[in-house]
């Protein structure tokens, strides 16, 4: 059993299954548009909750929130369900091939079978999508990979079946319905201002914000736990940035795409300014990964290597404080 389907690799998991299974339905729209619509960009860090024993930072919204904006700013219908058992999960999961309906699926990192070891770790929040079914396995779509691959029946109800924060509880999701036509033009818009009303939100955990924050307990740090677990939570917050998700650098990279598209859309060249200048921005949460990981790794030769990528981080979050200011101005 093996749905009709053309795999299409893309930087982030949720962007790629949306954009795969809309356009798997008839609806032809990029990776960017979907991450900007979307409203997939975010900041957010939370010291008292603990990921791998360090403190949670995100850079995107929440799990399902992309996909969800995107459904309601271009009126599509998507169905989300979870399951109480695994016998229900996969029964619903077999049924939809049956129907031959491509099925998104939200599943844990650590028993994906086709992951490289170092990138198998506890996480929930991934997405894939399901296209078929043999005997001994199911037929997938992981948009990150470079070409489909497969899990068999038992790895999949591992993963569907995860344990921990954001345990997926067997969820799929799929459209069911798509109109015709859609507002590209109303949903850019609305999706850019909720960006800048988050990314500029006055809360000190939050948006540039919360970046401000990050930089000022980075300094901090090293006096405060000492450099073993300075250092565990700076390769942490860069594992967050680069590795899950695709992170600050990659989102910035996407969301520069997503500009670049909606000034034609628009025909707002403006944004295709602000497409470079975020461009640019991607490129300093890159080096500030870099510098981080030399220090974390015990290769940094700066005397006072954590106020300067402290210094960094506090660069970028002025400059993105400069710049939602700017798209915010530049779509109203």
């Amino acid at each position: 059993m093996e749905l009709p389907f053309t795999h299409h690799q893309s930087a982030h998991c949720e962007n790629g299954v949306a954009s795969n299974l809309l356009k798997s339905n008839g609806l032809n729209i990029s990776e960017p548009m979907v991450f900007g619509i979307g409203s997939g960009l975010f900041f957010v860090y939370l010291p008292f909750l603990k990921v791998n024993h360090a403190p949670a930072i995100s850079y995107r919204t929440l799990p399902g929130q992309i996909f969800n904006k995107v459904a309601s700013r271009l009126n599509l219908k998507i169905k989300r369900q979870k399951f109480s058992s695994v016998s229900a999960a996969n029964k619903a999961l077999d049924e939809n091939l049956k129907n031959n309906i491509l099925t998104g699926l939200q599943v844990g990192v650590y028993h994906l079978s086709y992951f490289p070891d170092e990138y198998r770790f506890h996480f929930n929040a991934h997405n894939l999508i399901v296209y078929g079914k043999t005997e001994t396995d199911y037929l997938v779509s992981d948009p990150v990979m470079e070409t489909v691959t497969t899990l068999t029946h038992d790895e999949m109800d591992k993963v569907r079946f995860a344990k921990g924060a954001f345990a997926p509880r067997g969820q799929m999701y799929y459209p069911i319905q798509i109109p015709e036509n859609v507002d590209l033009k109303s949903a850019i818009i609305k999706g850019i201002k909720n960006t800048c009303r988050d990314m500029l939100a006055p809360f000190p955990l939050v948006g540039v914000g919360g970046i401000k924050y990050v930089s000022k307990r980075i300094r901090k740090w090293p006096s405060k736990y000492g450099t073993k677990k300075a250092n565990h939570y700076l390769a942490q917050m860069v594992r967050m940035q680069e590795e899950i998700g695709t992170g600050g650098g990659g989102f910035r990279f996407i969301y520069a795409a997503f500009l670049q598209e909606a000034s034609v859309i628009l025909g707002n060249e403006e944004l295709k300014t602000l497409s470079k200048e975020m461009t640019q921005i991607g490129d300093s949460w890159r080096d500030f990964a870099v510098e981080a990981s030399r220090i974390y790794k015990n290769r940094s030769v700066k005397a006072d290597a954590y106020n300067t990528i402290a210094d960094e981080l506090l660069d970028i979050a002025n400059r993105e404080e400069i710049f939602f200011k700017k798209l915010k101005k530049a779509i109203s």
